[in-house]
C-alpha cells in the first residue's frame, strides 16, 4: 500500500486582487503557513500562471515550479475546469458560459470550443514541462438539460451525444498521452460525465482510453444520493485524484435533489467545510489506500457558510489527520511461524 500524500489546496476560490491571495509566491506563502504541502493550480487565473507560456516555454514552467518550491510546496495538479467544460456546450447554455472565455468568443459556441481545445493541449504540455503526472478538468455537456427524462428523448440522442463528445475529446486524450499525463474528469453536476454510468459511457466511447480517468470528489455524489464509497470499489483503477470536499443532503416534504431553484444556503443539498458535512472521510481515506492511491488530497473549499479562510486552515489540519500512514507489515506478524512447504502440505493432508 502507499500513502496518500497531502494535504494540498486547490487555489481557484482564494485567488484575489488583495494580498495575499493576489500572486502565486503570496498565496503559496500563506498556505504553506496554515499547513499545506502543495497547491492544486487554476490555469485560467492570470493571476496565478500563463498557461500557453508554461506550454512553450519550459524555462517559464521551472520559474513558476521554483516560485512554488521557495515557499515549501509542491504543485500536485494543474486544473483546466472552465476551459474543458468549454469543449461541449449546448446552445442553451451558450451565454451563460461566455465569461469563462476570452471576449472575442463570446456568443460563438464553435470558437469556444475550439480555443477550449487549444488550451487543454496547452495543459498537456505545461503539465509535462512541470513533470506532473495527472491534470483536472470538467468534460462539458452536450446532454445535461435531458438529464431528466422528460419529455421523452428520441432514440439514439444519447449515444449520439456521447459519440460527439467523444471525438471532441480524442485529439486532446491523445495530445494528453503523448506527454504522459492523465486527463482526470470531475464527475460533476452539469457535465456529461456526472456519476459512473456515464464516465463508463464516455469511455466506451473513447475506446477504453487509457488517459481518460476520474477526479474524485464525494461532495457530489452525496448531492446525488450515490453510494461514494462503494463508488470506489467500482472505479479505484481509474481514480488518478481525490479533491476532499464535505457536503450535507438535508431533504425536506418541501425540497430534494433539485433544490427548488434555491441559492445554496437555501437548497436541501450544500457544500460544507470539511468536517461540517456528512462526507465518510475515514470510509473514503481508508478505501483510497487499500487500493493504494498515491496522488494528492486536495481540499476544494466551497462552502455556503463559514468563511474560506475558516475553511482553509480548518481544512489543513482535518487532512492532515485523516491521511493513513500504511503499514509495512501485517498486525499478526508476530504470530508468523515462517514459509516451510513441506509443512503447508502436511497442514493440507497432501
Amino acid at each position: 500500500m502507499k500513502t496518500i500524500k497531502g494535504p494540498a489546496l486547490f487555489l481557484a476560490q482564494f485567488a484575489d486582487d488583495v494580498a495575499p491571495f493576489n500572486n502565486l509566491k503570496n498565496i503559496c506563502e500563506w498556505a504553506k503557513g496554515i499547513g499545506y504541502k502543495g497547491v492544486q493550480i487554476p490555469s485560467w487565473d492570470s493571476r496565478l500562471i500563463d498557461l500557453q507560456k508554461a506550454a512553450e516555454s519550459k524555462t517559464y514552467a521551472d520559474e513558476i515550479m521554483g516560485t512554488v518550491k521557495e515557499a515549501g510546496l509542491e504543485i500536485s495538479e494543474l486544473s483546466t475546469h472552465l476551459q474543458g467544460q468549454l469543449v461541449a456546450v449546448h446552445p442553451a447554455y451558450n451565454e451563460l458560459f461566455d465569461g469563462f472565455a476570452p471576449k472575442q468568443y463570446h456568443g460563438d459556441l464553435k470558437g469556444k470550443a475550439e480555443w477550449a481545445t487549444q488550451q487543454l493541449k496547452y495543459a498537456a504540455k505545461a503539465s509535462a514541462n512541470m513533470g506532473l503526472t495527472a491534470h483536472a478538468t470538467f468534460s462539458g455537456a452536450l446532454l445535461w438539460q435531458t438529464v431528466y427524462p422528460w419529455p421523452q428523448r428520441p432514440a439514439g440522442l444519447v449515444e449520439t451525444g456521447f459519440a460527439e463528445l467523444a471525438r471532441r475529446w480524442m485529439p486532446i486524450l491523445d495530445e494528453f498521452e503523448n506527454h504522459g499525463v492523465d486527463v482526470c474528469y470531475e464527475l460533476h453536476p452539469g457535465e456529461d460525465l456526472h456519476d459512473g454510468i456515464t464516465f463508463e459511457m464516455f469511455l466506451e466511447h473513447v475506446n477504453n482510453h487509457p488517459r481518460a480517468n476520474i477526479l474524485y470528489d464525494p461532495s457530489h455524489f452525496v448531492l446525488q444520493c450515490l453510494d461514494y464509497v462503494e463508488f470506489i470499489d467500482f472505479y479505484h483503477d481509474r481514480i488518478r485524484m481525490f479533491h476532499v470536499k464535505d457536503a450535507e443532503f438535508n431533504p425536506t416534504g418541501r425540497q430534494g435533489v433539485y433544490g427548488g431553484y434555491q441559492s445554496w444556503i437555501n437548497r436541501a443539498g450544500r457544500f460544507r467545510s470539511l468536517g461540517d458535512g456528512q462526507v465518510d472521510f475515514n470510509a473514503i481515506f481508508s478505501k483510497l489506500s487499500q487500493y493504494d492511491f498515491d496522488g494528492w488530497a486536495v481540499l476544494e473549499w466551497e462552502c455556503a457558510i463559514k468563511h474560506p479562510e475558516a475553511g482553509a486552515i480548518e481544512g489543513a489540519k482535518f487532512i492532515s489527520e485523516k491521511i493513513i500512514r500504511v503499514t509495512e507489515k501485517a498486525f499478526d506478524d508476530f504470530a508468523a511461524t515462517g514459509k516451510d512447504e513441506n509443512l503447508n502440505k502436511k497442514i493440507l493432508g497432501i
